[in-house]
């Protein structure tokens, strides 16, 4: 029997998708691979997820998706080929994650939404404890302090429950998102009491879009399990987050930093935009 512990060790990444938006590039590679610079989008992920303390990276993968796999492995050819090179030095990074992390994987056959992907992952994530949630295509940012995931962990070792990232969109953009209805309980912190899934325009509760960060209680699988499928015939985490905050609490955390929607073109130009310019700083 696993011990339950309330320590967050853990990050399920979603990346079953198709990545659409991005055809040809995703037909035969995983647009969590596309890079920034010289990083695929979820070397980005885990790394976050590593300073927020995580060291078990789950992945739900589907079709077409070991690239993946292969990127968070050895690549015994490639290292004797740069061994004693100036470029042995540009795998350091990824070296130090293989080393740290353990990487396990499952995949989810049939795109049927967030949710069911999140469920995917109990088999990877246990039943016993509390994880995170990372969508690899939401890259965030924060130059001035903690990145977003260990800003929520620290939120959650206060009060324990499930928590969303959420930051404020354009009130036309809102049918994009889910949105959250909520009371502030303090600054940047709401207790969710609604939650809708890329409403109309003028039926959203308000414009905080929640963003691709989670903390979870294993509650929430059980919640899941009662879902009924939602927008778009799809089993959406909205709904099944909408009912465990009536059973429980909720929480959404207006992180501070900065998030890049690199599932859309401009998105992803815009973030490597940033990025260069961010390396530039940095090497001066």
């Amino acid at each position: 029997m696993t011990k339950k512990t309330n320590e967050i060790t853990k990050c399920l990444f979603p990346a079953a998708g198709y990545g659409t938006r991005f055809l040809p590039a995703t037909k035969a590679m995983p647009k969590e691979m596309l890079p920034i610079l010289t990083k695929p989008l979820i070397q980005y992920g885990v790394e976050e997820a590593m300073e927020a303390g995580c060291n078990v990276m789950a992945t739900i993968t589907g079709r077409g998706k070991r690239a993946i796999t292969d990127h968070f492995d050895i690549s015994y050819e490639l290292e004797h080929q740069i061994k004693g090179s100036s470029k042995e030095s540009l795998l350091k990074d990824i070296r130090k994650i293989i080393e740290t992390c353990t990487f396990t994987y499952t995949r989810q056959n049939e795109m049927k939404g967030l949710g069911d992907a999140i469920y995917k992952g109990k088999v990877l994530v246990g039943d016993n404890n509390p994880f995170a949630v990372i969508l690899a295509d939401d890259l965030c940012v924060n130059e001035k302090g903690d990145g977003i995931l260990k800003q929520m962990v620290d939120l959650y070792n206060k009060y324990k429950c499930c928590i969303v990232a959420c930051m404020e969109v354009p009130k036309e953009d809102v049918h994009k998102y889910g949105v959250i209805e909520g009371k502030p309980m303090e600054d940047g912190v709401y207790m969710v009491s609604n939650m809708v899934e890329k409403p109309d325009t003028d039926k959203a509760p308000s414009n905080l879009a929640v963003i691709g960060r989670y903390i979870l209680t294993p509650e929430v699988f059980e919640v899941i399990e009662n879902t009924k499928p939602g927008k778009n015939g799809e089993l959406q985490i909205t709904d099944s987050l909408c009912e465990q905050a009536k059973k429980g609490m909720v929480l959404a955390y207006k992180f501070k930093g900065r998030r890049f929607d690199c599932g859309s073109v401009e998105g992803f130009v815009e973030a490597t935009n940033y990025f260069y310019e961010l390396d530039k700083k940095q090497k001066k």
